[in-house]
């Protein structure tokens, strides 16, 4: 069993209390959890950074005084090991977007259960993406998808070399659709989008799903 350190950032102490007490059970499955530190603003979550390096941020997005999107790249960049997993009340979609633009790995719901936020924890920890129960991307900006899902952006798609299929597989991407979930949109095999992904992670010069859904936010292909 892998122990995880864990960094929690939540103002709520009901709320890091009954967190607190989940991680804290023996039956977390592939998990153990150390929890090194409560930030309850994004200076605390800064000097808590300072002094370790914890494998995963578990991070509400309405801290006081703060504005945790806009500090999530320097958080990335300080700690780039911190896998960081999003948990919040807020589900509109825009809200998502912009967290996995600004750099997180998984966003969740506070109202999840105890299996998803087990389920979140390890899909994050083995460097996929992870998009809560509840949470709809399909909705964001429909001109934009619109206009992209019969005309992907050419300039974009000419100067990394992509295919029209590629580009079509990194708007499923941005939407935090795995492999298997892609493959039933486009009546492929998961195998065939493998290759694909892969394809896009060599030619984008990148080596995670978040990059990946960060790119295809930054252009516009979702």
């Amino acid at each position: 069993m892998r122990c995880l350190n864990v960094l929690v950032a939540d103002d709520h102490p009901i709320f890091v209390e009954g967190l607190q007490a989940v991680l804290s059970r023996t039956d977390n499955g592939k998990f153990a959890f150390n929890i090194q530190g409560i930030a309850r603003n994004g200076l605390q979550i800064t000097d808590l950074l300072r002094h370790s390096s914890p494998d995963l941020l578990l991070l509400d997005l309405n801290l006081p005084e703060t504005d945790s999107l806009k500090m999530l790249p320097a958080v990335k960049k300080g700690s780039a090991q911190t896998r960081v997993l999003v948990m919040t009340m807020f589900d509109d979609p825009r809200m998502v977007k912009a967290a996995f633009k600004a750099g997180v790995d998984g966003y969740m719901l506070k109202s999840g259960s105890q299996a998803e936020l087990l389920q979140a924890i390890e899909q994050v920890i083995e460097g996929n993406t992870y998009l809560g129960k509840g949470i709809a991307l399909d909705n964001i900006y429909p001109a934009i998808q619109n206009r992209n899902s019969g005309l992907p952006d050419k300039q974009f798609a000419g100067k990394f070399g992509l295919t029209r299929r590629e580009i079509e597989i990194m708007q499923h991407i941005g939407k935090a659709l795995s492999n298997k979930e892609i493959a039933d949109h486009l009546f492929i095999s998961d195998q065939t989008v493998s290759v694909h992904r892969k394809n896009i992670m060599r030619k984008l010069r990148v080596n995670s799903t978040a990059s990946l859904i960060k790119i295809a936010f930054e252009h516009h292909l979702v």
